[in-house]
């Protein structure tokens, strides 16, 4: 296979990738908090032998994640937060902490807000937010001040990575802060709502058609190649 084919098999891999990336993103379209996702598209150029002094490589290994703030959905949840801006909740886990937007949380047996996965809500000094099991009326202001039954608690912690490279998607709707975080100051909280997903249904199928297509191009390219090398060979064989 010449470099043509080379080059043609990486933006194939390339394009299966952003495929997988666009499902995900559809898959998880109502999702509360999700983050959509694509993949950046990178040339690699690499010095060879030959007439063209240089190869050209497609690759799409960078993950690509869309901040923009999504909708939100009222649910009238006491526990239920909503961020209007920038920034993430924090949460503990067995794997270190990790940030999220998906803001529906449950008190423990405990007292403990926890998210659906069991993972405790962190506050602004980065303990675990404690809610008095026995507490009739639970309010949150827009600085993240939660109060029960007329008494402050804590202040919900709104968190951003202190290098926004460094942030990994991690399950779910989590992602790795990759290190430090730091206060998010342009940010609100709001009671009884959730962010819904970022995801544009409509918008993905699209992608997702136009990815098809050019795969499909560039599968026809690979087959007509392969027909040219056989035939090739097949003269080369009777010669």
């Amino acid at each position: 296979m010449g470099n043509i084919g080379y080059t043609t098999l990486t933006r194939q891999a390339g394009l299966m990738r952003e495929m997988q990336s666009v499902a995900h993103n559809i898959a998880n379209a109502a999702t509360t908090g999700f983050r959509r996702e694509g993949l950046i598209f990178a040339e690699h150029v690499a010095a060879v032998e030959g007439p063209g002094g240089s190869l050209s490589m497609a690759t799409a290994n960078v993950r690509n994640t869309d901040l923009t703030q999504a909708p939100l959905t009222q649910t009238g949840g006491r526990f239920d937060f909503a961020i209007e801006g920038e920034g993430f909740f924090l949460l503990e886990t067995p794997q270190g902490e990790r940030l999220t937007r998906a803001g529906s949380f449950t008190p423990s047996a405990e007292g403990e807000l926890v998210s659906p996965d069991g993972y405790r809500l962190l506050d602004a000094g980065g303990a675990p937010v404690f809610v008095p099991p026995d507490s009739a009326n639970v309010a949150l202001s827009a600085d993240g001040t939660l109060s029960a039954d007329g008494r402050a608690l804590t202040q919900i912690g709104l968190y951003l990575p202190a290098e926004p490279t460094a942030m990994t998607r991690a399950a779910g709707t989590m992602f790795d802060p990759g290190g430090a975080t730091d206060p998010a100051l342009n940010a609100t909280l709001v009671q009884g709502f959730v962010e819904q997903s970022n995801v544009d249904p409509v918008a993905e199928i699209a992608r997702m058609i136009e990815v098809q297509h050019a795969y499909e191009m560039g599968q026809g390219f690979l087959d007509r190649e392969d027909e040219r090398i056989r035939n090739v060979i097949r003269t080369l064989g009777t010669s």
